[in-house]
């Protein structure tokens, strides 16, 4: 049985999480993509949605820290292998931003506040984070990303940051509930 509202998460309920996450960063940006291909949209709908963001965030606030932080480092470097997406140069920043994600969004999750607070919290970790790497990279290991992707990406995905606060929230109120029945 999932248990969803109590601290402590057996290992095999954080392992299907962290599974179902992997699954779900892999699968989404590949139909969005689909989607964005058919509309003459491209991937660049792909970047305006944030579709690896939103398992990775869900699981750990469902599963905490573990599931979701290994889920958001893989994702990433599966989605690559199989897909040849996200592009290489990219491939190092998703990783760790994802990564932070899972955990900040698991750390956060028995916390007395509201889900939209903790996704909101999540979301500017993770994106700091990613700036310092690139900017890090940048500057500090010659890295062919430059500084000025970080505004630009807030700006493209703010579509995909919006749908965060409003879904994730609301599915995880909704996993509760329906934990407790």
């Amino acid at each position: 049985m999932l248990t969803l509202s109590k601290r402590k998460i057996t290992l095999k309920t954080q392992i299907v999480t962290a599974a179902c996450a992997v699954i779900s960063a892999v699968t989404l940006p590949q139909l969005i993509h689909m989607v964005g291909a058919v509309t003459g949209h491209g991937t660049s709908l792909g970047e305006m949605l944030l579709p690896m963001h939103l398992p990775v965030i869900l699981a750990g606030l469902l599963a905490g820290p573990y599931a979701a932080g290994i889920a958001g480092l893989l994702s990433p470097l599966i989605s690559f292998g199989l897909t040849g997406m996200p592009a290489l140069v990219m491939l190092p920043f998703m990783m760790i931003e994802l990564m932070v994600y899972g955990i900040c969004a698991g750390v956060l999750r028995n916390k007395k506040i509201p889900e939209i607070a903790k996704v909101l919290i999540t979301q500017i970790i993770g994106r700091t984070v990613r700036a310092a790497a690139i900017l890090i990279g940048f500057y500090g290991l010659g890295t062919v990303v430059a500084p000025a992707v970080i505004l630009t990406s807030i700006k493209i995905g703010f579509v995909g940051i919006v749908i965060q606060l409003l879904v994730i929230p609301f599915i995880v109120r909704s996993a509760k509930r329906a934990d407790n029945e």
